[in-house]
């Protein structure tokens, strides 16, 4: 186990404008970790979420690239170099979902999908591994979801791109163990944030009532989760595919 002591270290959580990203990045923010601050378009989201975390008294630095674009993601880690942020840990939260029938889903619909969720998760990964391969250490942590593994219907190019992601995790998670890097997915079921925002009342009330928990997670469970998985102590679990989903799917 090396890398610096835990407290001292970066955490960059992309997509922490919202939804889960925005309390992961609360929850190591908690911690006193300094935390970057990713957003693609919510610039006054990203900033209140930064303001939360500072609160906490937390060193804080916002960024902002389309995680599908190499060119902006180098220019982000070139700035994250510049100001003293270069991350021990990576949070992949940034995701978009869609929802339809496959016969209705359009081939630009697909393309941007997958290049959010499956390309993005690469290419964070690629853009700020080497460092951590130089270090000997670092976190790689991917959200993920349930139904990467199980599919979903009227969700099709969404769980083709988390199940992608998956895939990615495992075989990434072989290639940097020996640099002593762990990789890592969490894959939760259904969660409190702008995402259900697709179901109405009626249909959010069924989905609860499918699940054995008999509620959805709250953002700041899965949040714990991912800080678990980011912690020195947790370095011999690495290529899982962890899913919280409170019992809908074992």
């Amino acid at each position: 186990m090396t890398g610096k002591p835990f407290p001292e270290q970066t955490v960059l959580v992309t997509g922490a404008s919202r939804g889960i990203g925005a309390a992961v990045a609360e929850r190591f923010a908690q911690a006193g970790l300094r935390v970057v601050v990713h957003y693609r378009e919510g610039h006054e989201a990203a900033n209140e979420v930064a303001r939360r975390c500072a609160a906490h008294g937390a060193q804080v630095l916002t960024a902002q690239a389309d995680v599908a674009s190499r060119e902006q993601l180098l220019a982000m880690k070139e700035r994250l170099d510049r100001y003293g942020f270069p991350p021990d840990i990576v949070v992949n939260s940034a995701g978009i979902a869609h929802y339809g029938m496959v016969a209705d889903l359009s081939e630009a619909d697909w393309d941007r999908v997958m290049a959010v969720n499956a390309k993005g998760t690469f290419l964070v990964a690629q853009t700020f591994m080497e460092a951590m391969v130089r270090n000997k250490y670092g976190r790689i942590i991917n959200i993920s979801s349930v139904w990467g593994n199980a599919g979903a219907s009227c969700e099709a190019v969404y769980s083709a791109s988390k199940g992608a992601v998956h895939a990615f995790t495992k075989a990434l998670a072989k290639e940097l163990a020996p640099s002593g890097i762990t990789v890592n997915a969490v894959a939760p079921g259904a969660v409190a944030t702008e995402m259900m925002a697709g179901f109405d009342e009626q249909e959010r009330r069924a989905i609860a009532e499918e699940i054995p928990a008999g509620r959805f997670a709250e953002p700041s469970e899965v949040a714990s989760l991912v800080y678990f998985l980011a912690l020195p102590e947790s370095g011999y679990l690495t290529g899982q595919i962890i899913s919280p989903n409170g019992g809908w799917l074992t």
